[in-house]
């Protein structure tokens, strides 16, 4: 049973900093290329980033770009965002997601991840 739990997510003034974990079991994580996501109220879900099984490929999305980064530890089995000068706009529920592949890739659509996280709400006050 493929299990995500997100963390670190909370109250934070904008301007601030967050750090995201997501820890995963029950799948083989170093061929599996991770990503996060988030969704606001009344808003689809997007893309936020992306990263390849050892990490030598990253892809961030172009809203977040020059202030969030995706880093994963394949010995803890974890996947991290990094979240700087994070902005009201930034208030969300964020979403780790994890998809096998055949070779190592970065994913930035949520349709071709097939395990996801419950989430954890970030917000960031003005």
């Amino acid at each position: 049973q493929v299990q995500l739990v997100e963390s670190g997510g909370g109250l934070v003034q904008a301007g601030g900093s967050l750090r995201l974990s997501c820890a995963a079991s029950g799948l083989t994580f170093s061929r599996s290329a991770m990503g996060w996501f988030r969704q606001a109220p009344g808003k689809e879900r997007e893309f936020v980033a992306a990263i390849s099984w050892s990490g030598a490929s990253i892809r961030v999305g172009n809203s977040v770009k020059g202030r969030f980064t995706v880093s994963r530890d394949n010995a803890k089995n974890t996947v991290y965002l990094q979240m700087n000068s994070l902005k009201p706009e930034d208030t969300a529920v964020y979403f780790c997601a994890a998809q096998l592949t055949a070779i190592a890739s970065t994913l930035t659509s949520a349709g071709l991840y097939s395990y996801w996280g419950q989430g954890t709400q970030v917000t960031v006050s003005a």
